[in-house]
């Protein structure tokens, strides 16, 4: 038997409540299938099923909250069958004990029911252990069934509310992260002319749908940068770092009634700008709208926040644990430069920061992931593969 558990979906989700089941009784599911909705603090949350069986029962009721790890479900893996329930006065064969179910109908009683149109869930067994015998359908038959009542979903919370709830768990996460994460910090302006203007004349030979923007030129070089420091994608778990295996990057998404919330881009530093631009597009889009998927809540190896252009010079992140670095992006603006030559030029200049865990990396690795990554916004075209 499988058991599906409510999924953590960040470190500041502690519990969650069931929106909707997607499967019922007797369907097969697959991996990365979504099975459920949950709503969280931040958002509602397609719940994704990571093992293949066939569903057996729903434990958790539409409307119920539950902490991170409560049982929602269980699966019956391939080639694997239900227990038999016992029938009206069968003992239990001798061994380890089993676990209780929860009904206990004779097949006398089964047969006469499905003959009858009962249903044998609107039952109360009177037989021994509370089995359900043929007097119970017989008496059953006699009294008209009364629909049953649809799941009614929990009322919204008022929106006032869910950004109070949203502000709460992001202190409470932010609060653990700076209790537990020995934090340092380093930055490096970097000049952009060269990144800005390939990418002008790079979306003057794309049709619309295709052009970038600068933010996905800068994730591409964080995730390109990140192969040459791996100690800075990936998790403190258990007293030790386990590495990424993968680049995902979660990228922040400031949300229009406040908050924020990072989900990630998988597998970035594998992407070719054009791909990594619209999958950009769609995961905010998504995100503003409550549509997001739990793996790209729950699978983020980093995360990057960028101010853009409404923004202030620099951001001094705080790390989003388990993770153990955040890089920030300021806004990109015009300041005087001092060229290779010696000469001063005004350039577009943006101001790139690394938060980092000191329990993992320190000072001087990070301050050359900066440099490595200032390098490769040098060569934008070497980028765009």
């Amino acid at each position: 038997m499988i058991e599906f558990k409510l999924p953590s979906l960040g470190a500041d989700m502690d519990e969650g409540t069931l929106l909707e089941w997607k499967v019922k009784p007797g369907d097969a599911v697959k991996k990365g299938q979504v099975i459920a909705v949950v709503d969280t603090a931040k958002a509602a949350v397609d719940v994704e099923c990571w093992q293949e069986g066939r569903v057996h029962e729903l434990v958790a009721a539409i409307g119920e909250k539950m902490p991170v790890g409560a049982l929602m479900a269980t699966l019956l893996a391939a080639g694997e069958t239900a227990p038999r329930r016992l029938g009206a006065g069968e003992a239990a064969p001798a061994g380890p004990a089993a676990p209780p179910l929860r009904r206990l109908i004779s097949p006398a009683a089964r047969k006469h029911a499905q003959e009858l149109g009962v249903e044998l869930e609107r039952i109360a067994g009177t037989g021994p252990h509370g089995a359900v015998t043929l007097e119970d359908v017989e008496k059953a038959a006699a009294v008209p069934a009364e629909p049953p009542a649809a799941p009614v979903p929990p009322p919204a919370a008022p929106a006032a509310d869910k950004a109070a709830e949203m502000r709460k768990a992001i202190a409470a996460a932010m609060s653990r992260s700076k209790r537990e994460i020995p934090h340092y910090y380093v930055a490096e302006d970097i000049p952009l002319a060269r990144a800005l203007a390939w990418l002008s004349a790079e979306n003057a030979r794309r049709p619309m749908a295709d052009r970038l923007l600068p933010a996905a030129l800068l994730l591409k070089a964080v995730a390109r940068a990140l192969q040459r420091y791996p100690e800075l994608n990936g998790y403190w778990r258990d007293g030790g770092f386990v590495p990424g295996e993968r680049i995902n990057l979660g990228v922040a998404v400031s949300l229009r009634q406040g908050g924020l919330i990072a989900p990630a881009l998988l597998d970035a530093a594998a992407k070719p700008l054009t791909q990594l631009m619209q999958e950009l597009a769609d995961l905010v889009q998504r995100t503003r709208t409550g549509s997001l998927k739990s793996s790209e809540l729950n699978e983020a190896t980093i995360t990057v926040t960028n101010l853009g252009d409404q923004g202030s010079h620099g951001v001094f992140g705080v790390i989003y644990p388990p993770q153990v670095a955040l890089v920030g992006f300021g806004r990109v603006a015009e300041r005087p430069w001092v060229d290779a030559d010696g000469g001063l030029k005004a350039l577009p200049v943006v101001t790139a920061s690394l938060a980092a865990d000191h329990r993992v990396s320190d000072g001087h690795r990070g301050a050359l992931f900066l440099r490595e990554l200032a390098e490769l916004l040098q060569h934008p075209e070497e980028l765009n593969r």
